[in-house]
């Protein structure tokens, strides 16, 4: 009898953990179909990250093209005079290599931040958005700058501008870690908050710049000159603190 109860308790149980386990496997399949139409539903974060990329490419190839280079007769020209009319254009390069870098480290700071993004939704792509349309506006903001630099409000409008756009970013990873859209589940606290640190560094630089243009336009202009240096040294120090 005892053997029969006992064998008997066996096939319950037996019972029970199949039943558990087709339970288990319909709600995970019915996860899987979701995520799956989810998914299908969504922009592809590479797509996102492609066109990204081809608005950076724009805005950097629209700002060489707004040079204007002076019209220089074919004939009756020495090399001397050829070489001074180029000299002239040495303040438009100035400004051109300046906004050069500029969108080179947000081009930085844009993939540093999406490496650790696992997937795109409609906030995320509307703020992605947002931040290349002020990306775009780089390049209108350097091309003022090549006509009228002269001027104290197109100072204020192109640091404006570079404000925005590196604000945006701080908003994006803002909006990632909310959202728990990182890729690494191990990215350490102090990671997470080096990098809404790296993100911030920039806008808070050209956001300072604006307050000292109306002192001095020349020393808000070679202000700028932090965010490349404050970028080098915070890395360089990261890495430090990361190899201890």
């Amino acid at each position: 009898m005892n053997v029969t109860y006992n064998w008997s308790n066996c096939g319950k149980i037996y019972d029970i953990l199949v039943a558990e386990i087709e339970v288990e496997y319909k709600l995970n399949k019915d996860v899987h179909d979701d995520d799956t139409n989810n998914s299908s539903s969504r922009i592809r974060l590479e797509h996102v990250i492609s066109f990204s990329d081809a608005i950076f490419a724009f805005s950097i190839t629209f700002m060489a093209i707004s040079i204007q280079i002076p019209n220089l007769p074919l004939y009756n020209m020495t090399e001397h005079q050829f070489i001074s009319k180029l000299l002239q254009l040495l303040p438009q390069f100035e400004i051109y290599a300046v906004s050069f870098m500029i969108v080179g480290v947000y081009w930085i700071s844009y993939h540093r931040v999406f490496n650790h993004i696992r997937y795109s939704h409609s906030i995320l792509i509307w703020l992605n958005l947002l931040f290349l349309f002020f990306v775009t506006l780089i390049s209108f903001a350097t091309y003022l700058d090549f006509k009228y630099g002269n001027f104290h409000i197109v100072f204020v409008l192109y640091a404006s501008i570079l404000t925005l756009t590196g604000s945006l970013l701080v908003f994006i990873w803002l909006h990632a870690l909310k959202e728990n859209l990182l890729i690494d589940k191990m990215m350490n606290r102090f990671q997470r908050r080096f990098m809404l640190y790296d993100l911030s560094m920039p806008p808070g630089i050209f956001l300072i710049s604006i307050g000292i243009s109306f002192i001095d336009i020349q020393v808000a202009q070679y202000f700028w000159i932090l965010v490349f240096v404050v970028k080098i040294v915070a890395r360089k120090r990261f890495s430090e603190i990361v190899k201890r």
